[in-house]
């Protein structure tokens, strides 16, 4: 046998044999043959539920189902409300609490240019209260205090929690 009559037996990449096809052919047939049994199964229980009279909605009354009642009290809340979430489960979780004097922009060749004593103006006036940021959102608005040689902020007004939501979104 030449290497003609082996091509000519031996299908060529991208072609597919007789007998390939053949097996591609049976497997469509069987799924057809399944999905007109399947349908057939849907057919025969639609006619069981016609014969029993069900048409698919209950006529029978529904009754709800006995419940255990609780009690208000529970041994976690320590408001003693009803129905209060407990807090106490993120009240130990750090967060960072920052003040903001106030920022600038400035180029990169102002910035390379800084050195010791050299001053960058900002964005706020003297005596304007900081912002207190709590993990970069802002809380409240204060003013710089000294206390016992450390600095400190005394709050001048808190952000509402409301105000709060609406400047995440």
């Amino acid at each position: 046998m030449s290497d003609e009559d082996e091509n000519e037996n031996t299908p060529e990449e991208g072609q597919t044999s007789q007998d390939d096809v053949n097996s591609l052919a049976d497997e469509v047939a069987a799924g057809v043959e399944e999905a007109a049994d399947g349908e057939a199964l849907a057919d025969e229980w639609a006619a069981a539920m016609e014969e029993s009279g069900d048409s698919g909605e209950e006529e029978e009354e529904v009754q709800p189902a006995p419940m255990e009642e609780f009690d208000n009290t529970s041994t976690n809340d320590s408001s003693g409300e009803g129905g209060t979430p407990e807090l106490d489960v993120i009240l130990d979780i750090p967060v960072s609490i920052s003040m903001e004097v106030g920022n600038t922009q400035i180029a990169i060749r102002n910035l390379l240019q800084l050195n010791q004593g050299s001053v960058i103006e900002l964005d706020r006036l003297a005596g304007e209260p900081l912002d207190v940021l709590v993990n970069g959102t802002l809380i409240a608005h204060g003013e710089v205090v000294m206390v016992n040689d450390k600095f400190g902020i005394r709050l001048t007004d808190v952000i509402s929690q409301s105000e709060r939501i609406q400047r995440l979104k």
